[in-house]
């Protein structure tokens, strides 16, 4: 499904300090809000994705499955800094009419919320039933029920956390050095740094993967073999898988907001600022997941009031929050089911 475009042509203030005069916004609705307008469905996106949720996320999100459109009205943003349609590190400056490329300033995930909040009333929405995202939107999800604690009703962030680890940072670090590394990264060309960011993402995989997932998709089968291993060349293919969708700018901006991630940020502490949300949250974290460890799922859960926690069983690492769909589903009806019949106990004993 094709994206639509959202333009907010008033100036916007981004947490550096940096005013932009105007900036928009792709994003792609499924289903129709309906007469209560208590039927929304927001999912954030996560690093490299669009705004099509149906495309990266088919087990979840379809005729059929737990975000059916024919029930729900379903929204995706593609996140500022991105390359798929949003304003981003390849767009013209309204200010010197040149490409942004490396002065994009990068918006962080409390800049990225705070720039749907227009487009939510654009839409006309008052109240979000499910807000959902993993990774980076996770994170999004979270700026944005501590900034609005009264929009969502229930919210459900996975393999996330509430500050961005230095563990994280690290290898996004490291991938930023690697675009660093190719000598056409300074040039001013849609195509700079492209080769780094093959190696960047070969980086990446390592995080977002596990030791077992390799084990059982990587191995060579022929025990005389000393070189041209299957999982080298699998590095180089999900490289060039990339580079043919995406572009260096936005991979090393992003990287940058997902850096800068702290919901507590000026708001006294994390545990401060997890407090402040009120929806029904059940944080949910993959078992081998060594980017976004348990830890920083059960802390979320921990912190937010009356919050739960469960874990995925998984061989996909960080990836397990794309490619686990029966077990999220499931977690997902079960929490809301519950929710529902202890609200009915409520109201029946008053």
């Amino acid at each position: 499904m094709p994206h639509q475009t959202f333009i907010h042509e008033h100036p916007f203030k981004l947490e550096s300090g940096i005013i932009l005069p105007q900036y928009h916004l792709a994003y792609t609705t499924h289903g129709e809000l309906n007469d209560k307008k208590d039927n929304v469905v927001w999912i954030f996106h996560a690093l490299t994705a669009n705004s099509d949720p149906a495309e990266w996320w088919p087990g979840l999100v379809g005729e059929g499955k737990l975000f059916d459109p024919s029930k729900y009205f379903i929204v995706c943003v593609n996140m500022p800094g991105s390359c798929y349609g949003s304003i981003g590190p390849l767009d013209h400056s309204s200010l010197t009419d040149d490409r942004y490329y490396h002065d994009f300033p990068f918006f962080t995930p409390r800049d990225m919320i705070r720039s749907y909040q227009p487009f939510r009333k654009f839409l006309g929405i008052e109240k979000i039933h499910i807000g959902i995202g993993g990774s980076m939107g996770g994170q999004q999800l979270l700026e944005w029920a501590i900034e609005e604690p009264d929009l969502f009703e229930f919210i459900f962030p996975l393999a996330t956390n509430a500050q961005h680890s230095p563990w994280g940072i690290a290898f996004n670090a490291s991938q930023r050095l690697c675009i660093e590394a190719d000598a056409s990264w300074k040039e001013k060309n849609d195509l700079a740094g492209i080769e780094g960011m093959k190696v960047a993402r070969s980086v990446a995989l390592l995080s977002y993967r596990h030791y077992d997932t390799y084990l059982e998709s990587q191995h060579d089968e022929n025990d005389g073999n000393i070189q041209n291993f299957k999982s080298e060349s699998y590095q180089r293919y999900q490289g060039d898988k990339l580079a043919k969708r995406f572009n260096a700018f936005s991979y090393y901006k992003l990287s940058q907001s997902m850096d800068s991630h702290n919901v507590g940020r000026g708001r006294g502490s994390i545990e401060k600022a997890l407090k402040l949300i009120t929806a029904k949250a059940l944080a949910i974290g993959i078992e081998t997941d060594i980017l976004f460890p348990l830890v920083e799922q059960q802390f979320i859960a921990k912190n937010i009031p009356d919050a739960s926690y469960k874990t995925i069983p998984s061989n996909f690492g960080h990836d397990g929050f794309l490619l686990e769909y029966e077990s999220i589903s499931q977690l997902i009806n079960e929490f809301i089911h519950a929710n529902k019949i202890s609200k009915r106990k409520f109201a029946a004993s008053n």
